[in-house]
Formats: C-alpha cells, sequence, structure tokens
C-alpha cells in the first residue's frame, strides 16, 4: 500500500468510531480513544469555555487533546506518546513551520490525528487590519491544505481554526463563520508557553482537570517539557479513568473556500 493510501485509510478509520480504534491498538492495557465525535460550524461555530460561551458535548471525564504551533522538531516525540497509548488528538498548525516540514505534517495527518489550523506565522491577529489578518489566517489554511491534497489526504479534515492568544475579533469571527469553518478555544491550558519541568506541568494540568472534571486541553508540541510530560499525563488519564474523545468534522463536508488558521499561546 502507498504511502498516500494509508493516510486516506487511517484517516477513513477515525471517524468510524472506538471499535476500529481499539483494534488498531497494539498495546493491552492502552488508554485508547473512547469515541470519535463529529462536530460542524452549524451546530458549533465556536467551543471552548476559555474563549465562548459554548464547549464540545462532553461527559464526566471525558477530554480532548488539542497541540498548537507545531509542527516542530519534539512533534515526533508527542506522536509517539499519542501511539503508543492508541490515542487521536487534534493538531493545530502554523502554516510556515508546516510548510518547512511538510513531511511531519504528513506523519500527523497519517497517523489519523485531526489536522486544523492556526495562521501562517502566529501573528496577534487583533492588532492588523482585517485584510492582513484574513490574509495571514489564509495563508496558513492554504499551505496545510497544499501539503494534505499533495498527499492525497481530504481537505474536510482542515474545517477548524483556532486564533493564535486567542484574539479574534467580531468580524474575523465572521468572516469564519461564513466558511463554515468551526473556531476553537480551550477548557483548559497546560499554560506551557511557561517553562516549568515535566513534573510541575503534570501536576499542573491534572490538578485544573481534576477541579474541571472534562474538556478540551491546549497543549504546545514544540514545548520540550509537554513532549516528556506526555506520556506520564496519558497514564494519568488511564489510571485515574478518563477518557478520550476524538473529534472531526462530518465526512461529507465539503473543503473550506479559502483558508482556516491555527491558534494559541
Amino acid at each position: 500500500m502507498t504511502v498516500v493510501k494509508a493516510a486516506a485509510a487511517i484517516l477513513a478509520l477515525g471517524v468510524l468510531g472506538s471499535a476500529a480504534q481499539a483494534a488498531d491498538c497494539a498495546r493491552p492495557g492502552a488508554l485508547g480513544t473512547a469515541r470519535t465525535l463529529e462536530i460542524d460550524a452549524a451546530k458549533y461555530p465556536r467551543i471552548g469555555t476559555k474563549s465562548f460561551p459554548q464547549t464540545l458535548p462532553l461527559n464526566d471525564r471525558e477530554v480532548v487533546l488539542t497541540f498548537d504551533d507545531g509542527p516542530a522538531a519534539t512533534t515526533p516525540k508527542v506522536l509517539k506518546a499519542l501511539a503508543d497509548e492508541c490515542v487521536k488528538a487534534t493538531f493545530f498548525l502554523v502554516g510556515k513551520p508546516a510548510a518547512e516540514m511538510p513531511g511531519m505534517v504528513q506523519k500527523i495527518a497519517a497517523a489519523g490525528h485531526t489536522i486544523g489550523h492556526h495562521t501562517w506565522s502566529h501573528q496577534h491577529l487583533s492588532s492588523l487590519s482585517h485584510a492582513d489578518a484574513m490574509t495571514e489566517i489564509d495563508r496558513g489554511i492554504a499551505a496545510d491544505e497544499a501539503i494534505l491534497r499533495r498527499n492525497g489526504i481530504p481537505v474536510s479534515t482542515t474545517k477548524f481554526f483556532r486564533f493564535p492568544y486567542f484574539e479574534s475579533t467580531p468580524a474575523l469571527l465572521d468572516a469564519l463563520d461564513a466558511r463554515g469553518i468551526v473556531v476553537w478555544g480551550a477548557d483548559l491550558w497546560a499554560s506551557d508557553w511557561n517553562v516549568m519541568t515535566p513534573e510541575v506541568q503534570l501536576k499542573l494540568i491534572t490538578d485544573r482537570l481534576q477541579a474541571a472534571g472534562k474538556g478540551i486541553i491546549l497543549f504546545h508540541d514544540p514545548r520540550a517539557q509537554t513532549a516528556e510530560m506526555m506520556p506520564a499525563f496519558l497514564r494519568w488519564l488511564h489510571d485515574n479513568q478518563y477518557r478520550v474523545v476524538h473529534v472531526v468534522p462530518p465526512p461529507d463536508e465539503q473543503p473550506a473556500v479559502a483558508g482556516g488558521s491555527h491558534a494559541t499561546r
């Protein structure tokens, strides 16, 4: 099977639910992905209580894992931790490093993870003119989607966007709404933009998760401390009976008109 066909096959399995994902899991006792949740902008245009009133319909002890600002040199370590536990996540890619590391983008998608966008160069969009901000968004989406198309991966997997620093404007939100792109915030931050040891970060995020009970968690795969911590965090989820939900767009959605972006701190 070619790499392109393998990527498409794995992505197709991603929407079949936890049974298929469990069958793909090589390690007995792995955390696994409990279920797959399809969302679209018609019902969930903006999600994540750190930024918006609405979030995903998660049950108690369910989490959605998201990673911003990649790809990066540390991304393979994060991917390995996820693969070892048979867990699927969402990666919000920055277009410039994605264009510089297209092979890493292919690996993320081929592993069955969802691809979202985080702009071209992670600027503060609220400080730009509307036209310049849209150019930054569109350029990032175009870069990510070009890589996916070259590898035969459906662009309908790219209908998710996160604003850098969560700095949106009403006009930008309206523009993304019109394109049917779900804008992601988060419910919990790992705060890994701050320097700390993996052990301190593990305690911080697990304490926050125990207090919240569930939610969309924001990590950054370019952070070495996050990559180091991820295996222990996934084991903690397993040992404390938390379940991972993989979020995907409906498979019959059409591609975005021009672009979409990835964001976060």
